[in-house]
C-alpha cells in the first residue's frame, strides 16, 4: 500500500473503533482520557498508514499505539496524581448486584497496579492477546511480560485477599472467585 488510503482506514477505525475504546479505557480508567488515547493512536495509525504493508496489522499497530501512549501519560507527573474511578462500560450482562460489586473491586485494584503491570493484565486477560501479542503491543520481551503480568497478579491477590481466585472465565473479563 504505497499512498494513503482514507476510505480503507475509515472502515477499519469504524470497524475496530468499540474494541479498541474499549482497550484504552481499561488502560487509562477514564472514559475521556479513553477517548483521547484512541483518538491519539488513530491519528498514528493514520500518518503510519503508508507504510503499513498488511492492513491487517493495522489493529496491532493501533493497540500497541495506545499501551505506549496510556504508559508515556502515565510517566507525567500531573496525571499520575488523578485517580478515576469510572465504572468499566457494561457489556450487558445482567448477572446481578454481587457480580458487579466484585467487578468493581477488582476493578479499582487493577487501577492501582503500575502501568505496565496494569496494562499487561489488561492485554493478556481482557484484550486476551498471547504472550507474544501482549510483548509486541508493550515493546518488550515475552520474559518481561511474564513477569509483568506475574508481579501485578501478586499485587491483585495481596489486596484482594489470599483466598480469592483470579479467573477470566470470558476472554474480555476478569472476575473474583472463591
Amino acid at each position: 500500500m504505497a499512498s494513503r488510503d482514507t476510505a480503507a482506514f475509515a472502515e477499519f477505525a469504524a470497524a475496530r473503533s468499540a474494541a479498541m475504546f474499549r482497550a484504552a479505557y481499561l488502560m487509562v480508567g477514564d472514559r475521556g482520557l479513553a477517548e483521547d488515547l484512541l483518538q491519539e493512536a488513530l491519528t498514528k495509525t493514520y500518518v503510519a498508514w503508508p507504510r503499513l504493508r498488511d492492513v491487517n496489522k493495522a489493529e496491532a499497530y493501533t493497540r500497541k499505539a495506545i499501551t505506549t501512549t496510556a504508559i508515556s501519560w502515565w510517566r507525567r507527573k500531573s496525571w499520575q496524581n488523578e485517580k478515576p474511578r469510572d465504572n468499566v462500560p457494561d457489556r450487558g450482562r445482567g448477572d446481578g448486584h454481587e457480580h458487579f460489586a466484585q467487578r468493581d473491586w477488582v476493578w479499582r485494584e487493577l487501577q492501582e497496579l503500575a502501568p505496565r503491570q496494569r496494562a499487561a493484565i489488561v492485554l493478556r486477560y481482557y484484550e486476551d492477546l498471547t504472550e507474544a501479542q501482549t510483548a509486541a503491543a508493550l515493546g518488550c520481551s515475552v520474559g518481561t511480560v511474564k513477569s509483568q503480568v506475574s508481579d501485578g497478579l501478586k499485587k491483585l491477590k495481596a489486596r484482594l485477599g489470599t483466598d480469592i481466585v483470579l479467573v477470566a472465565d470470558e476472554p474480555h473479563e476478569m472476575k473474583v472467585g472463591r
